[in-house]
């Protein structure tokens, strides 16, 4: 098998050798720039003698009740016991999971939307499975279409709110992905890691949308969904799938095979996180006010979901290099991002830092674009 190079590290290739002229600002990695709230570190310091203790590869009922919890309060949705499983961020579950599903398949096919997160190549080549690519653009405004290739796939991983285009699926558009699931009889998982980052609707969830056509059990549909981005805690590991329970009862057993527990203190610290809803709209809102900027400072369109921003330029490699070495402005190519083509001609901008920082690289990008 073979597997293609992490997006950074070409991205390291591609600067090789560049020494920029101003004082570097990164934005090309997801990673929250915030630091992650006292209250969650307390828990943490507070129950590090929990350290002691192997931890169980469910977790502990506390951290699995406030994810239900969480569920209820932002999308109205009530799980039952054996609907969610907590996990070692989302990361692993994105890899794990599709290699679980398939198994016992001959010839799986895994779809998914391009652009894309890496990890969903990655597992589709661990599976050996046949991938076939859910292309967004700006013909389809980056929303995934359904047709019938859709019945021969095993799994179809979503991504909305997207990486990297930003753009969110209606109520009414992933109704029409759950009636889909059912009617081809694939699983469908949408990585919603992104939930959380709007600037004024809330995106809605997977889950919303079995309620909305009444599949109450959320047969075939399963969501991740995680802190990292909410919380600003991606050190704190700590995410959840949910859905489907007949698929989740047989996936518990196999993590237990993983080797992805959550350590206790680790538990704690994001119990209450998950619990609390007052940091994670502070945390909104700074990013809210990046896209305001975005907006004032370029003079572009910005989406409402996600911190990205989706930016279209003549020459994507060529654009970062030159912005690298003229502002020293670090972006990532959105050829990086995709497969047949899609995302060539796109840069991603990540917009993850204090306002304050973001407003002075917008405007050293202003006069990158400017002088182009």
């Amino acid at each position: 098998m073979q597997f293609e190079p992490y997006p950074f590290e070409k991205l390291k290739t591609l600067l090789g050798g560049i020494t920029p002229s101003q004082e570097i600002c990164d934005l090309t990695i997801g990673e929250p720039q915030f630091d992650t709230p006292e209250f969650i570190q307390k828990a943490l310091r507070d129950n590090s003698s929990s350290l002691k203790k192997y931890p169980k590869t469910l977790g502990e009922e506390f951290l699995r009740s406030s994810m239900r919890s969480f569920v209820k309060s932002r999308f109205d949705i009530t799980l039952d016991v054996g609907e969610l499983l907590p996990s070692f961020g989302t990361r692993e579950i994105l890899f794990n999971f599709p290699q679980f599903l398939l198994r016992d398949i001959d010839n799986p096919t895994i779809a998914y939307t391009n652009p894309f997160y890496q990890i969903y190549e990655g597992a589709a080549i661990m599976c050996g499975a046949k991938i076939i690519h859910i292309n967004l653009n700006i013909k389809n405004n980056f929303k995934a279409e359904i047709g019938d290739y859709l019945k021969n796939c095993d799994l179809v991983i979503l991504n909305f709110p997207n990486n990297p285009t930003g753009a969110s699926l209606s109520l009414k558009e992933l109704s029409l992905w759950v009636e889909a699931s059912l009617k081809y009889d694939f699983v469908l998982l949408n990585d919603e890691c992104y939930s959380e980052i709007y600037s004024n609707t809330k995106p809605i969830s997977l889950l919303e949308a079995c309620k909305n056509v009444g599949n109450l059990s959320f047969k075939n549909n399963l969501v991740i969904n995680s802190l990292s981005k909410r919380s600003s805690s991606p050190g704190v590991r700590s995410g959840f799938i949910a859905g489907d329970k007949n698929i989740l009862n047989l996936y518990k057993v196999y993590r237990t095979y993983v080797g992805t527990a959550v350590p206790l203190p680790l538990q704690h610290a994001a119990s209450v996180a998950w619990s609390d809803f007052g940091h994670a709209e502070e945390i909104r809102l700074k990013y809210k006010k990046n896209l305001e900027l975005a907006n004032e400072i370029l003079g572009i369109d910005v989406s409402d979901a996600t911190f990205y921003l989706w930016l279209k330029v003549d020459d994507d490699l060529e654009f970062t290099k030159s912005l690298y070495k003229n502002k020293g402005i670090k972006v990532l190519p959105g050829s990086f991002l995709g497969r047949e083509e899609e995302g060539k001609g796109y840069i991603r901008i990540a917009l993850i830092d204090e306002p304050t920082i973001i407003k002075e690289a917008l405007i050293r990008l202003k006069e990158f674009l400017d002088n182009e």
